[in-house]
């Protein structure tokens, strides 16, 4: 065996890394103070780690579950989708030119072929009461009566309105079980009178409804009423009316699309040189939108944890220079009894990446009760994903080796004889 491959050995044995390991501990031990801003440092870095990759990882798990829940198939029609964050300024935009989406539209999209399904809704918040009990915001929705078979969902209890009390615009709605367990706690809601907009209307049935990127949470309070009756009792901005449309399944998304949009540029009167004055979004189309969201997200996270490294990073360099000049004629010794240059370069290695390592451990303890909490606490469902730790424990330890190869190779080059002269 070779004096490299000897080296090399007696680098790994597991005698030297606990002996660097107790060393740093016992660095830590002496000097609190010093060793506090590496280990908060890394800490802040790994948590900040931690708890945000496992809210971004469990609302990708949510939205995913509401593309299968709802159907990848079914596209929304709206008066414009700007794909992303707008700030309305007060300046007339393009698609302010846009006309409104439009109930007679809706109406000739259910006449295409290759269409299911075609619903609409317009939305607004209101308060909501029932005998004493009330919600001070719900979403109050106006929609037709085939709004569950679109967009997804299921009724609980009773039934949807009909057809015939869409066209008397009758005073009846659906609520979701979250608005019956609030409204009508131990009861059954059928029957009875929920007030909405100052009027009361009868409650013919409770739905759950699918989570979807086209509707509101299922955790949110909801009523649905039949959109004849909104849109003369409800105080609402109009023009925000969007279409739901699904497929059927002899027909795929992309036919499906082409056949609403020629249907539309021939009702608009469109010219084949001129752009669509509409819009028709896909869920992946939205789903595109959620991971350039989520894409920020991720570039805030690591500049924030590269800060909490950096400052990790810092104090590596600090303690570990403090501990070589405290430890001189401790590495003269070592060096005359024949220690390498390699060995006590090793020596100050390991106890670096020991330092960065405990931060990394507590950062790692606080992201995950972080993650813990707001998966407990809130309706986001966090999951600490194992890349995340696995991200964590490398940059903990590449941050305590990166910072203390300085110290660890002014360490290494220590002349002995000037070393062991050192008071």
């Amino acid at each position: 065996m070779t004096r490299r491959r000897l080296a090399r050995v007696s680098l790994l044995d597991p005698a030297r890394i606990t002996e660097g390991v107790g060393i740093a501990l016992e660095s830590i031990r002496v000097s609190k103070a010093r060793a506090a801003l590496t280990i908060l440092g890394v800490a802040i870095g790994v948590m900040v780690v931690i708890a945000m990759a496992s809210m971004i990882t469990g609302i990708n798990k949510a939205v995913t579950g509401m593309l299968e829940q709802a159907g990848p198939k079914t596209f929304m029609v709206m008066r414009h989708f700007h794909g992303g964050v707008n700030i309305d300024d007060g300046s007339e935009q393009p698609w302010d030119r846009n006309p409104w989406v439009s109930v007679d539209e809706g109406r000739l999209l259910r006449r295409v072929p290759g269409i299911a399904e075609v619903a609409w809704r317009e939305e607004t918040n209101g308060p909501a009461s029932a005998g004493l009990n009330s919600v001070s915001s719900i979403a109050i929705v106006g929609a037709t009566p085939n709004l569950i078979k679109s967009a997804g969902g299921q009724i609980i209890s009773g039934r949807a309105f009909t057809e015939i009390e869409d066209a008397a615009s009758s005073y009846v709605a659906i609520i979701n079980d979250k608005l019956a367990e609030q409204l009508f706690p131990g009861t059954d809601p059928l029957g009875r009178l929920v007030k909405l907009f100052g009027i009361p209307y009868t409650v013919v049935g409770v739905y759950a409804e699918a989570a979807s990127l086209f509707s509101g949470s299922d955790t949110a309070p909801i009523a649905v009423m039949p959109h004849s009756t909104f849109s003369k009792a409800a105080d609402y901005w109009r023009g925000g009316l969007f279409l739901i449309v699904k497929p059927d399944d002899s027909t795929t998304v992309v036919d499906a699309q082409d056949r609403v949009i020629t249907a539309l540029r021939v009702k608009r009167g469109l010219k084949p040189s001129q752009e669509n004055n509409f819009s028709v979004v896909t869920q992946d189309k939205m789903m595109e939108v959620y991971n350039k969201v989520t894409g920020g997200f991720f570039l805030v996270m690591l500049a924030l944890s590269s800060v909490g490294l950096l400052v990790g990073g810092v104090g590596v360099v600090a303690i570990m220079m403090i501990s070589v000049t405290e430890r001189t004629r401790e590495i003269g010794v070592r060096k005359a009894l024949g220690a390498t240059r390699r060995e006590i370069m090793f020596q100050f290695l390991i106890e670096a990446a020991t330092l960065t390592l405990l931060g990394g451990t507590i950062g790692m303890a606080f992201g995950g009760s972080i993650a813990w909490a707001v998966n407990r606490f809130s309706p986001i469902p966090a999951a600490v994903p194992l890349w995340s730790v696995v991200a964590a424990v490398a940059a903990s330890a590449v941050t305590g080796i990166f910072f203390g190869l300085y110290p660890a190779r002014k360490a290494a080059r220590l002349d002995p004889v000037d070393a062991l002269r050192y008071e």
